[in-house]
């Protein structure tokens, strides 16, 4: 079983904790009330309604099993300003063709490229990790070889 640490901010983690909370309790409400009715239908032998809601119930269990498993490997990300990128940077770059970006370091949980929030994992994130402001980097991602130059971090 996975025991690497999980990077969260304060916000990531109490998302995690009401998503968690709310499978907990509406979640599976739902789930039990879908397999009530499809019990009542019929035969759960050879039943595709009861089938369904076991499938749902296990899918319900699984996510909920990795939600807290998640919170508590959680490690949260200090927002401490520094000189040197390190997760919870916001890091402000110019690509080799002149475009700007601006990025927040955070954990896998909490990343989502299309909002600016990339994982510490990631080609670009790991790539960024203990440069300063005004270091030259290059990346190789999935889509090429990207140049960057760290015009400032937060």
């Amino acid at each position: 079983m996975e025991t690497q640490d999980v990077f969260l901010t304060n916000d990531g983690l109490q998302r995690a904790l009401s998503q968690l909370e709310n499978l907990r309790t509406e979640g599976r409400a739902k789930v039990a009330q879908y397999l009530h009715d499809a019990k009542e239908s019929g035969d759960v032998i050879d039943n595709a309604a009861y089938d369904d809601a076991k499938k749902e119930q296990a899918l319900l269990e699984s996510r909920i099993l990795e939600l807290e498993h998640l919170v508590t490997r959680a490690k949260l990300i200090n927002n401490a300003r520094t000189d040197e990128v390190s997760l919870g940077s916001i890091v402000h770059l110019r690509s080799s063709e002149g475009r700007d970006y601006c990025y927040t370091i955070v954990g896998a949980f909490e990343a989502s490229p299309s909002a600016g929030r990339i994982s510490n994992e990631s080609p670009v994130g790991r790539a960024l990790l203990g440069h300063k402001a005004g270091d030259h980097v290059i990346v190789s991602t999935p889509g090429g070889v990207k140049e960057y130059t760290i015009s400032r971090i937060e």
